[in-house]
């Protein structure tokens, strides 16, 4: 494990008006971690992680992104660490698929600097990667839901930052899909990345998450080893429902008791 943490969080405490998410919130990210946050709608998950990103500022605690601050790494930097995956996909400009993938590659270039053959072989085996290898000459805006929200994917697989914050991945895509997504992020977490992932089925957080973050949406937060939050009781808290553990073949579901 790196001495030096991809994420680290002290003391945060981040508030939307009076809502309070999180209060007084540590946490620690190094390469090889898969965090899953979960919590009921509007407790304010995705307005934590954009705090984690550096897109929001908290109201207190500190930040750093491999040992230093998002003010003191600047933006390009940052980005080439720190890979963001939002809710919502936006095409203001005509594009062909390859070319919006491609933009990953954008905070490992110069100013006036052209992507070179080496930035497209590493997009083409992003889109591949997500299915989406038949698709490089495609005009982004005739795509589906779901071939969008794997485009970008594929452009944040292209972007090759070490930590990947992502915002409910799973938005548009079918069942499978959904695995292959998963899949994808534990090979790069296999291979010395982490993630911090938005998800909201509790089955595929036990499945894939290590450790798992609850955002209860009155401030107070649990953080801990995945097997051991990913309970019938607690989770049965979190959302404010009765849930019951069914387990086969070492898989583990969470269905409305």
């Amino acid at each position: 494990m790196s001495a030096v943490p991809l994420l680290s969080v002290e003391g945060l405490d981040v508030r939307i008006g009076a809502h309070q998410v999180c209060r007084n919130l540590n946490l620690r990210i190094f390469p090889g971690d898969a965090l899953v946050i979960l919590g009921r709608n509007g407790a304010g998950k995705s307005t934590l992680l954009a705090t984690l990103a550096g897109l929001r500022v908290p109201q207190n605690g500190r930040i750093l992104l491999a040992g230093r601050g998002y003010a003191e790494q600047g933006a390009r930097a940052a980005a080439r660490l720190r890979g963001w995956l939002g809710q919502q996909q936006s095409d203001p400009f005509a594009a062909t698929t390859l070319e919006a993938a491609l933009a990953g590659r954008h905070p490992h270039l110069g100013r006036w600097q052209w992507e070179g053959e080496a930035d497209t072989r590493l997009a083409r085996a992003a889109l591949a990667e997500v299915g989406l290898q038949d698709f490089a000459t495609r005009d982004v805006q005739t795509l589906s839901g779901g071939e969008r929200q794997r485009l970008a994917i594929a452009s944040l697989l292209t972007q090759a930052a070490p930590l990947m914050l992502l915002d409910e991945p799973l938005t548009h895509l079918d069942l499978n899909h959904q695995i292959a997504v998963l899949e994808i992020f534990r090979r790069r977490v296999a291979a010395g990345a982490a993630f911090a992932a938005v998800l909201h089925e509790p089955g595929l957080a036990w499945r894939y998450g290590a450790t798992a973050l609850f955002i209860h949406g009155d401030g107070e937060t649990e953080i801990g080893p995945a097997d051991a939050l990913l309970t019938p009781e607690r989770l049965s808290r979190l959302y404010g429902y009765p849930l019951l553990r069914v387990e086969q073949a070492g898989r583990v579901a969470f269905v409305p008791a």
